[in-house]
């Protein structure tokens, strides 16, 4: 584990750059996971994906369907492509645990499809 700061408050998160505990998530806490993930800011259409990828997980605790979070979150088709170019860096920043028997694959480098692995 190591220690990530944030406006004098320190959260850990794992080796991989997840957040610990889920709980000390908020806003201020997504923008430090951001600035770790090699994100300056976060736009207002970043966060209204990053919350909807948290709500959805925590509702029914599993990865949401990409094209899915775009439509749902009243975005374009591609946005979390076009946004964070690797899905696996919302999901980091959402606060939310490493999925275990996923992960994500690109051909071209700038579009994303989830797949499973033994």
């Amino acid at each position: 584990m190591s220690t990530l700061e944030y406006n004098g408050k320190k959260i850990l998160v794992d080796e991989n750059g997840y957040l610990a505990n889920q709980d000390d998530w908020n806003e201020d806490v997504a923008c430090a996971l951001a600035a770790q993930e090699g994100f300056n800011s976060l736009s207002t259409e970043q966060m209204d994906i990053i919350k909807f990828m948290r709500e959805y997980f925590l509702k029914y605790k599993v990865f949401p369907i990409l094209n899915n979070v775009c439509r749902i979150a009243h975005q374009p088709k591609e946005c979390v492509n076009e946004q964070f170019i690797n899905p696996e860096k919302a999901w980091k920043i959402a606060g939310l645990p490493k999925q275990d028997g996923v992960h994500f694959i690109s051909l071209d480098g700038k579009h994303y499809t989830m797949e499973p692995y033994c």
